[in-house]
């Protein structure tokens, strides 16, 4: 019996052996040799959203020049001041207003060769988040009467736009399905199952940016309009087919 069962032993260590050298074999055949693809389709899809903005973002400046930095200093705060006190009284948050630029440079005169300075400019942006877009114009209206004598925009946004991307997403994947199911159809093969899937960013086109004169906006409120604005996906999922 001890013999037998050494015999068996022997045998399995023996087909063992084998095919561990025989897998050796394989795989160093296929060293370097990319390995077989499934046979798949990749399609691109697109989905689109349209909403209206809910949030505008408005950018006033404030440029003063004189010959004495903390005369000018003194005469922008009070300006800024005088802003943030109107754009409370419209409803507007103190949270959604923030300094975003704030300069102070020399200017100078150049004569026969020579660089002198000659006086100071300051420079002060506010960019303030408008969120009853009703209140655009009047926001413009209004900084321009106590002192902002620069407008450089008004963009329009949608302030959490996660709720718009699942929905442009849910749309670009039945359109990449679509396209799949058509070309499957086409080909005379049938899909079995999503083998990969990507996405780049969903994004949101940047709106047209409104620019004013600061002396046109002082003078009566702008008619502001938003307008809408699209939420996109895109996806490329592969497909295996059959």
């Amino acid at each position: 019996m001890a013999n037998i069962a050494g015999i068996v032993v022997l045998c399995f260590l023996a087909v063992f052996l084998g095919l561990a050298s025989y897998k050796t074999f394989r795989e160093a055949k296929e060293v370097g040799h990319v390995a077989r693809d499934r046979d798949t389709i990749t399609i691109a899809g697109n989905g689109k959203i349209a909403s209206k903005p809910d949030l505008a973002v408005v950018n006033l400046g404030l440029y003063s020049e004189g010959k004495e930095v903390p005369v000018i200093q003194d005469e922008n705060s009070r300006k800024v001041n005088a802003i943030i006190v109107a754009l409370k009284q419209l409803g507007i948050a103190e949270d959604d207003m923030q300094t975003s630029n704030y300069n102070i440079s020399p200017k100078y005169d150049y004569t026969d060769g020579a660089q002198t300075v000659i006086g100071y400019t300051v420079s002060q942006n506010l960019t303030v988040k408008v969120r009853d877009l009703t209140k655009v114009g009047t926001v413009l209206s209004q900084a321009g009467t106590v002192g902002a004598n620069q407008v450089n925009g008004v963009n329009f946004s949608i302030d959490d736009p996660s709720e718009l991307e699942i929905q442009a997403r849910a749309k670009a994947i039945e359109d990449a399905r679509k396209k799949a199911d058509e070309l499957a159809k086409a080909m005379g093969v049938s899909i079995t199952r999503v083998v990969t899937f990507s996405e780049n960013s969903s994004s949101m086109p940047t709106p047209p940016v409104y620019t004013f004169r600061a002396e046109d906006v002082a003078a009566q409120a702008p008619d502001i309009k938003p307008g809408s604005l699209d939420v996109e996906a895109n996806i490329t999922v592969t497909f295996e087919i059959r």
